[in-house]
């Protein structure tokens, strides 16, 4: 199968080379013809230990491409994976300018494709969106609510404001989500929702008050949703990713590396690694697959096995 990954800033270039060493055909694609060029040289442009000798050696066996031809990497390939930046704006919005970009080329290669900025807690937002994708896409199999804040501050001294902004993202969000999606999916047979809940949800230690709570929320609406959508063939499940490295937790990342103690990052689990944003991706693509279609209702933690045991120290029996 080959596939193509659109970016290669840190999570195309990691997804790629990841998905090329299980095995697939990869081509990674950018319109930045110079961070091509050194890729190409074997030149990696951000660090991750291990990545670089990854890329080289999937380089070497024919796995794994470079390319600033995106429109022609999209034609030669069966699954398309989009990892380009959306940037704030100075008026605080979202610009979208690169994947629109990118959907353009999909649609130009015969594909089809639209990208849409969307207020995932306004319901009026969320309902024109969905009604938009079966309007020009014919019909609604997937729905992945991933959109997500965090707010940290002592729990006694938590503005009552941030709460509401957090809940709005990370617990209607996912509400309206899966209420619409499931509108339309229920018409012709069923779909699957998935929700990013977090460790976080299921014990204290991993998050903040708002951002716990939120996500606990979520694991309750997805097996009180399951329920409820019984008999339309709609599963609603959620995913609890431990410590992952994405934009929300780069600046723990950062300062561990100008530290040099990165290596201490996810010492907790018996991984005794961070993980990367693939590996949540791969079970996103496993419960949106039929791979995954007697899962329902379930939150499935990918956490290196960080939940799996209370806090103990590294290396003592409890």
């Amino acid at each position: 199968m080959n596939v193509c990954v659109i970016g290669t800033g840190y999570v195309g270039l990691v997804t790629g080379a990841c998905f090329a060493e299980f095995g697939v055909n990869v081509i990674c694609a950018d319109k930045d013809e110079a961070k091509i060029d050194r890729l190409e040289r074997g030149e990696i442009p951000i660090y991750e230990p291990g990545l670089e000798a990854l890329v080289k050696r999937n380089v070497s066996q024919g796995r794994l491409a470079f390319t600033s031809d995106t429109p022609e990497a999209v034609r030669a390939s069966l699954v398309v994976f989009i990892a380009v930046g959306t940037p704030p704006r100075a008026d605080g919005g979202t610009d979208l300018s690169y994947v629109e970009a990118v959907a353009r080329e999909i649609t130009e290669r015969g594909g089809r494709a639209i990208a849409v900025g969307v207020d995932v807690g306004d319901a009026a937002e969320v309902q024109a969106f969905v009604d938009r994708v079966v309007r020009e896409l014919g019909r609604l199999d997937v729905m992945f609510a991933n959109a997500g804040i965090a707010h940290s501050a002592p729990f006694l001294a938590h503005p009552e404001s941030q709460w509401q902004r957090v809940l709005r993202v990370n617990l209607i969000g996912p509400f309206l989500a899966v209420k619409h999606g499931a509108l339309h999916m229920r018409a012709h047979g069923g779909g699957s929702i998935i929700c990013t809940a977090s460790v976080a949800a299921l014990r204290s230690g991993a998050g903040g008050s708002s951002y716990s709570a939120s996500k606990a929320g979520v694991i309750s609406l997805v097996q009180t949703a399951a329920n409820q959508l019984a008999g339309t063939g709609v599963r609603v499940n959620a995913i609890c990713p431990g410590l992952i490295e994405t934009g929300m937790t780069k600046p723990m990342f950062d300062a561990a590396r100008a530290r040099g103690s990165e290596k201490k990052i996810g010492q907790l689990n018996p991984l005794r690694r961070p993980g990367q944003p693939i590996e949540i991706a791969r079970m996103a693509l496993f419960l949106a697959s039929d791979e995954a279609s007697y899962v329902n209702g379930q939150a499935i933690a990918v956490d290196g096995g960080l939940s799996s045991s209370h806090p103990v120290v590294p290396g003592k029996l409890a």
